[in-house]
């Protein structure tokens, strides 16, 4: 949608008043719907070269346009919902409960600072976005331009293969008796299907996802609340406090690739995390409103124009406007995202302790053998539907975040210059991951878990480096009053230290396991680890120590670089 008030000047006494940044209320709800502001890009000026703009890094430049007006946090609710959706499935209904009934309630603390940690993952991710309304792909091309593509390949690896679809249709197969249990796979090739056809629903392809994910979310969110009252496992929350402050312990057997799927799954992790720039893109934050949706091609619609980056001269009026931009960005990802997961995910936890204490068993066959087997009647019924909805709407937003990633980075990495078109590109690879995911399910894999445990230890090894390449990203190229402040660059750097450490301990294991390779044995205190795994710990120092220092020196080197920055600078800017 366009709004022609959107930059008409405010009359004041020559300071920015509130009417300046914020939007009305009828331009905000706009947002609801997603938003996108035609521009005439080719006439807008091209930043130059200074401080106060970003760096182009030798590549297109960015044009000049105001930072659009700044609507209320209701308005903007969706990317994260989205996330929240690809997460229940995975961490807060799988690994999480699972860790939980095999080792008790000390491991919990990794699971709050997990969340907490892709908090501050997430809302960086949608920096460079906000400010340019260029996705992170984009921007990580800016740095060196193999690094989309190795995105791209471990993304592959890491939702490639349908293992949400797969749990789903072993749940629903248990629940309702349509097929056998082992027959799963002919719900799965059917959900495959359905997900296909539910983009067709809209002309806005973001639009469609959102709409079905929010009632997702709100249908698992109240399930879960009213479940554990059925259940009578309300008791366990006593166990929770003691277990939030058992930092840094760790069984001595514990799996690290299942513990790191848990740390990422803290979450929705890996390539899925990626896509929370795309989807603030298409919601229209920031910038980002300037840039075209991906409109279905199939429904005769005009494509709308995905332009190259933009920039904002740091005004009195602009500044403020980032400042409240950021403030509503983060509002949105902490009520949507973070409350979201610690609600269900603590739920789901205290029921996995008071019926499968001690088990040895993956999470859905835990579910399914050994707590809804103890439970009866309206008890079983709800808990198969949050289980359900969990798994099946993390396949939704994979598969979502899969292919509009994917699209992105083949798009402008090489479909832009090649005159491909963007919805029939999405269109493309979306119908062709979908024929791959019922290939995969109609092999008839029988263990889904299986799938999970791959697919999420990719996902936390693949956290490593991005989480270096964001900070990095957006210290070096942004310019001051956009960048992150000192206590997000701490954050980020622990993130990258985080995911690291248990990425060295998980790499070190797979190669003894798998290899025979037993001289990069690694130990969880890195003093007992072998000759080849000292050299897996001092990889894991350099990248630590150059992380630290690229993106220190950047923040020291762009202070009092742009006048009157402070203004850009809010409550965990």
């Amino acid at each position: 949608m366009s709004d022609k008030n959107e930059t008409r000047p405010v009359e004041t006494d020559g300071g920015v008043t509130k009417d300046d940044v914020h939007a009305t209320k009828e331009v905000g709800e706009q947002y609801r719907e997603s938003v996108y502001r035609e521009v005439d890009y080719e006439s807008l000026e091209v930043a130059p070269e200074t401080s106060e703009y970003p760096k182009t890094d030798g590549k297109e430049g960015f044009r000049k346009q105001d930072m659009p007006k700044v609507p209320k946090v209701s308005h903007i609710v969706g990317p994260s919902a989205i996330m929240l959706g690809a997460s229940l499935g995975s961490g807060e209904t799988m690994f999480w409960p699972t860790l939980i009934a095999q080792n008790g309630w000390g491991l919990y603390w990794a699971f709050w600072i997990g969340v907490i940690t892709q908090f501050f993952i997430n809302t960086e991710l949608q920096r460079w976005t906000i400010a340019t309304g260029e996705s992170i792909f984009r921007a990580l091309d800016r740095v060196h331009g193999v690094w989309p593509w190795f995105f791209l390949v471990a993304g592959f690896f890491h939702v490639g293969w349908p293992g949400w679809a797969a749990g789903a249709s072993e749940v629903l197969a248990a629940w309702t008796g349509i097929v056998p249990r082992a027959e799963w796979w002919i719900i799965g090739v059917a959900s495959m299907v359905f997900i296909w056809l539910t983009y067709q629903a809209g002309p806005i392809l973001y639009n469609v996802v959102e709409k079905f994910q929010v009632a997702l979310m709100l249908t698992a969110v109240l399930a879960a609340v009213v479940l554990v009252f059925f259940v009578g496992s309300i008791g366990q929350l006593v166990n929770v406090p003691a277990g939030a402050v058992n930092f840094g312990a760790l069984p001595a057997d514990m799996n690290i690739a299942v513990f790191l799927g848990g740390l990422a799954y803290a979450g929705a992790g890996g390539y899925i995390n990626l896509a929370q720039g795309v989807w603030a893109r298409e919601k229209g934050y920031g910038m980002g409103s300037y840039q075209g949706r991906v409109k279905n091609p199939l429904r005769g619609v005009e494509p709308e124009e995905v332009h190259g980056g933009f920039t904002f001269e740091p005004t009195e009026k602009n500044l403020k406007r980032w400042k409240a931009w950021w403030k509503v960005t983060q509002q949105e990802h902490f009520l949507s995202f973070v409350l979201g997961l610690l609600i269900v995910a603590t739920i789901a936890m205290t029921i996995s302790a008071e019926f499968a204490s001690g088990t040895d068993v993956g999470a859905i066959d835990m579910w399914l053998s050994v707590v809804i087997p103890e439970l009866g009647g309206v008890a079983a019924l709800l808990l198969y539907a949050v289980l359900f909805i969990a798994l099946f709407s993390t396949q939704y937003a994979i598969f979502e975040a899969f292919v509009r990633n994917s699209v992105d980075i083949l798009y402008e990495g090489y479909g832009r210059k090649a005159g491909w078109s963007l919805p029939r590109t999405f269109l493309g690879l979306m119908t062709l991951f979908t024929l791959w995911g019922i290939a995969i399910i109609g092999a008839q894999f029988q263990q889904p878990w299986i799938l999970l445990v791959i697919g999420a230890a990719i996902a936390g090894v693949m956290m490593w480096p991005y989480n270096a390449l964001t900070v990095i990203l957006n210290t070096t190229r942004l310019p001051e009053h956009t960048q992150p402040g000192w206590a997000r660059v701490a954050a980020m750097w622990w993130a990258t230290g985080f995911f690291g450490y248990f990425s060295v301990l998980l790499i070190g294991d797979t190669l003894v396991s798998r290899l025979g390779l037993d001289a990069f044995a690694t130990t969880v205190n890195v003093v007992d680890s072998a000759g080849g795994g000292y050299l897996l710990w001092v990889l894991f120092l350099v990248v630590q120590v150059y992380t630290m220092y690229r993106s220190g020196r950047a923040k020291l080197d762009a202070s009092g670089t742009v006048a009157n920055s402070d203004e850009a600078h809010g409550f965990l800017a």
